[in-house]
Formats: structure tokens, sequence, C-alpha cells
């Protein structure tokens, strides 16, 4: 049976087929027959129902579907194919023999006659689609319309429909538009040639050096390590910020919060941190989630001047990128740091910031129709940052023995670290930096406070030299907070309580660092321990990083010996400690 209908749709009758082929030539009758034997063997049909379309974009050849399966004998198809073959053939790495291979490869060639599902987009906005027909799709997978956009399965309905979440402009795709599964899930091109270059979340270069060139596929969503793959954090990842090094060290494998209100400082402990890893063999993604891309390229600009470019990765998703590509933003970071953890490399991944990311992910869900809870975020909200966060770890040597260490940045609303994502996060990481808004407008860089941040894991992989040298310092801290709030209702002061008011402030001065200038462990260390025999209690306050400043340089010109072993034996001693003291006394006094 055959007949030409340009307005009718396919559709599966009780025992009859209907198969649509879309062609520049109608086939012949011999070509007909054929095919009638094969659908009427393929589907068990009794009889076969042909519509002839007529499709100018075929360009020879046929194109046919079925219900919503494809089958792509066209031109275009044919072509397409033997590219694939082709560069299977140019993966194999043999240069001296590649002409061989590849006549090889086409005398062999055989159309491939296999079909591929196809569904029909039913609605369209916003960057979502809603899509009918594929009935095999999971959750996760990557779509392809015929405009040439891609989009990520993001719903499955019972009624057959299926959210898709789109990574590109939407114009083209229109109800009836026609939309293929790849049966592949999201991930992103990669190589080592990545390091020093701005991608955005598909893996695409948006700096202008050119191709990356890569040749092998990450998943954006992967399981975590498990336990066995796992061993202990042991290993310190400096930040170079002594307040951060002394009283809340980082290990490598740890997730370390850091969260405060807007303008605060938090990119600035990142970036000092990124720029610190320099000559560590450490390699650090930046992850920007919304920012504006004024914002990121002060970052990269910032990289770039303290040569840190060199071994980071940016992956940028500014704020007039849609929320898909937002919410991917993070997850295809991660899959730069796993690609290289994987290889035994430590890594280090900052997210800035997963509220913005949450508020991306909330767009998506209220888009696609999925129940609000709680300040309107879908129920599965805890999870998006659950399983981002749990990939970073420290693997054991049987597992390659690399690390990916992760900063995620939560911006707060007036201090409300009680607010649903902030506390989701919380409980999410290893510990959290907080910054406080009145530390930092009264000058205090970075504006740490003491009292609300912590690190569980960090202790445990400090070096002893930094563990012994820092002392009672945050307790001292913490008890200059307390006596400075009540000494601001007036009265006299005793001697011992002024004493220890200005030795707290002075110390205040001393956890104080200029922007993108991160201290050696040698210059932590002297600062710390001359800082807790009181050596600076009798310099004015606004002098007191001046003397650090000379101090340090004194005891690296003619003290050499002293920093170079804090760095390399990094061994506490009651030697090292009175050498260090006594130095300092001398210095002191000559001025």
């Amino acid at each position: 049976m055959i007949k030409s209908n340009f307005d009718e749709t396919p559709e599966v009758k009780s025992n009859i087929v209907t198969v649509e082929i879309q062609c520049v030539t109608p086939p012949t009758e011999e070509q007909l027959s054929k095919m009638k034997d094969f659908f009427l063997a393929e589907y068990n049909a009794d009889d076969i129902d042909f519509v002839i379309r007529k499709d100018l974009s075929v360009v020879g050849g046929f194109r046919i579907f079925v219900g919503d399966e494809n089958y792509d004998w066209s031109t275009l198809g044919r072509i397409r194919q033997l590219r694939k073959s082709i560069q299977s053939v140019e993966k194999r790495n043999c240069p001296e023999n590649i002409v061989s291979l590849i006549k090889e490869e086409i005398d062999n060639f055989e159309l491939h006659i296999g079909h591929q599902q196809v569904g029909f987009v039913v609605s369209v906005g916003d960057g979502i689609a809603l899509i009918n027909g594929l009935r095999e799709v999971e959750y996760g997978e990557i779509v392809l319309f015929d405009c040439g956009v891609k989009g990520m399965v993001q719903d499955i309905r019972s009624d057959g429909t299926n959210g898709v979440i789109l990574f590109g402009d939407d114009s083209e795709i229109f109800e009836g538009s026609r939309v293929v599964r790849t049966q592949r899930t999201a991930g992103i091109p990669i190589s080592t040639r990545i390091l020093g270059r701005i991608i955005d979340p598909l893996g695409k270069p948006v700096d202008d050096g050119g191709e990356i060139g890569a040749k092998e596929y990450f998943p954006i969503e992967r399981p975590a390590p498990g336990i066995i793959e796992r061993k202990s954090v042991s290993t310190p990842m400096e930040t170079g910020i002594l307040a951060i090094d002394s009283m809340f060290p980082i290990g490598r494998g740890q997730r370390e919060l850091i969260i405060g209100d807007r303008q605060t400082g938090k990119t600035t402990i990142a970036t000092d941190t990124i720029i610190n890893q320099k000559d560590k063999n450490v390699v650090c993604v930046y992850v920007a989630i919304g920012q504006k891309a004024s914002s990121i390229a002060k970052v990269v600009a910032t990289l770039k001047k303290h040569d840190a470019m060199d071994y980071t990765v940016v992956v940028s998703s500014p704020a007039s990128d849609s929320a898909s590509l937002q919410y991917i933003a993070p997850y295809a970071g991660c899959a730069v740091a796993e690609y290289f953890m994987y290889h035994g490399r430590d890594v280090l991944i900052v997210y800035d910031d997963l509220s913005k990311h949450a508020v991306a992910y909330r767009t998506l869900s209220l888009l696609l129709e999925r129940s609000p809870g709680r300040e309107a975020y879908p129920g599965d909200v805890f999870y998006l940052h659950s399983r981002l966060l749990e990939r970073s770890a420290q693997l054991s040597d049987k597992f390659s023995g690399g690390s990916m260490t992760a900063l995620p940045i939560v911006e707060t609303q007036a201090g409300d670290v009680s607010a649903y994502i902030p506390t989701n996060i919380i409980s999410i990481t290893d510990g959290q930096i907080f910054l406080e808004s009145e530390l930092f407008f009264a000058g205090q860089r970075p504006a740490i406070n003491v009292g609300l941040s912590v690190s569980r894991v960090g202790g445990a992989a400090q070096t002893n030299i930094m563990k012994k040298s820092v002392g009672t310092v945050r307790l001292d801290l913490a008890q200059y907070r307390e006596m400075q709030a009540f000494s601001q209702f007036g009265g006299d002061l005793d001697a011992g309580t002024a004493r220890q008011l200005k030795y707290g402030a002075g110390l205040m001065r001393l956890l104080r660092q200029s922007n993108n200038s991160p201290m050696t462990l040698h210059r932590q260390v002297i600062t710390l321990i001359c800082a807790q025999e009181r050596l600076f209690v009798d310099i004015p306050e606004k002098d007191i990083k001046a003397v650090q400043q000379e101090l340090l340089e004194y005891f690296e010109q003619n003290r050499s010996s002293v920093c170079v072993k804090i760095e390399h034996k990094k061994t506490y001693s009651d030697k090292l400690k009175n050498e260090i003291i006594e130095t300092a006394k001398r210095f002191l006094a000559s001025r």
C-alpha cells in the first residue's frame, strides 16, 4: 500500500505499520519492495503503509521513520558513519600507516542500517523543551534536536512526556521538531592541554587560544569514590593565608566552605589559595557560576598577573548564560578536576558560588513544574550539592593517589548562616571559613570570624611545626573578642586586662594580609612564635605590620638557615623556637 500525504503523521495501526520515507527522489518499485520485506520482518506486521515526503535536506538516499524510530539511509547518514569510522582510525595513533588504514576503512565500509529512537517537541520556551516519543530515554541522557542544539533529559513522566533542558538557543526549535537519542550522558572533552584555558560548561574554549584538541570524553556526573578507594587526609593544602593555615588548616581531599555576605573577600581567599599553589604540582580549577563577566575577567587577569593560569582551568558560566548551563557548570568543573585526580595529580577546585547554582536549579525545577518546597527550592536541592561535593577525596595509592580539594563558596544574606542553602552545604562540608561584614568594614582582611569558623579535618594534615607554633592563638583571639565586647561599656581596666586587649589587637593586626600576597611557611611560623612570645605588644598598633615585614626580611637576609630549616624539615623543636625568639629580640632591640 503506497500513498503520498504530506500532512499525515506516522502511526502504528493494529497490524499495519506506517513507514514515513523522507527523500529527494521517490524510491523505485524495486526499492519499495525490499523495504517492505525488511519492515514486515522487523516489526512482524501484516502490511506496510508507506508515506512518502519530499525533503531536500536529505540530499540523497532515504531517511525513514517508523513511529519514534529512525533509519538513516541517506547520503548524509552514510557520510556521518564513514566519518566516525575514519575518526576511529585517527585515534589509533599510527601516523606511518594512516593512509593505508583509511583506504582499508573506506574499501570495507558498510552502511549500518540500524535504527535510533526519535521524539517530537510538544512545547518549548525558557530553555525548556517538552518532548514525546523517546520511550526508552534515560535520566541525564543527552538528546539532539534537528537544528543541532543539544539538551539533557531532566524529567521523565508517566504520561510519556519528558522534560529537557537546552544547552543552546531555542529559537530554531518549534512544536513538532524532531529530537533523537545519543545514548550518552553529559560529558566534557578533556586532555592535559586544557590547562591554562577558559572553557564553557560544555568544554568549548571561550578564550583566544584556539581549539583544545581533546580526544577523551569525561562524564560530568559519576559516582563519588567509595570508602575502599579513599584514604585519610594527611597532606596540607597550604593557602598562604596565615589566619587559615594556622587556625583552620585545609588538607588535600577536604571540602572547606567559604561563607559570608556579599563583598567580604570570599573570592579573594580562593584566588590567593590558587596563587599559593605555584610550583607545588597542584592543578587548580576555578568554576564561576552566575558571576558578572567583568568579575570573571578580573579573576583571570589576577591569575595571569601572578603566573597562576599555567596550572589553572577556568570554567566560566556568567550571569548571561542560561540556567541550564549554570546548572551543569560545577559538574563540568568537577569532571575536569576528576580527570587529573584519577591521573594521580593533586587538584584544588573552587565553586564560586553554589548559592547561585542553587538558584539556577530552582529556576529549572519550577519551569519543569516540579513541586516547590522551602523557599521555592525543590526537595532534592540537598542532593544537588551532596553528589557534587562528595566527589572530593584523597584517593588511596592503589587508585592513583590523587586528591581533589574543594572550596565551595556560598553567599549569605545579612550574615544568616541558618538559611536553607548555607545550612545544607555546611552539613555536607568538612568545615567552614566564615567571613564577617563587621570585621571586613573595620579593615580586617581576611575578615575571618574565629568563633564561627572551623576545620574538622585539616588538623590531621597540618605540619608538625605549624601545629606546635600556633599554640593558643585561636583561644587568645576568642578571649580578645569577648573582652573587647565588655570593654566597650567603659570603666577602668586593670593592667592585666589592658595588656591582654593590647596583645589581642596586635594579633589581629598580624593576621591582616594584602590581597594576592600569600605567605610562605617560614614567614608564618616566625610570625606565630614571635607573636605568642608577646614580642609585638610594646609596638604601636599602627606600626606592627611594618615591623613584622622588617623582621621577616631580616630573617631571610641574615638567618636564611632558619628559613630553610622550617621549609624543608617542617619539624618543631625547642632549639629552633629559642633561636627564632633570640634573633627576633636582637632585631627589635636594635631598631
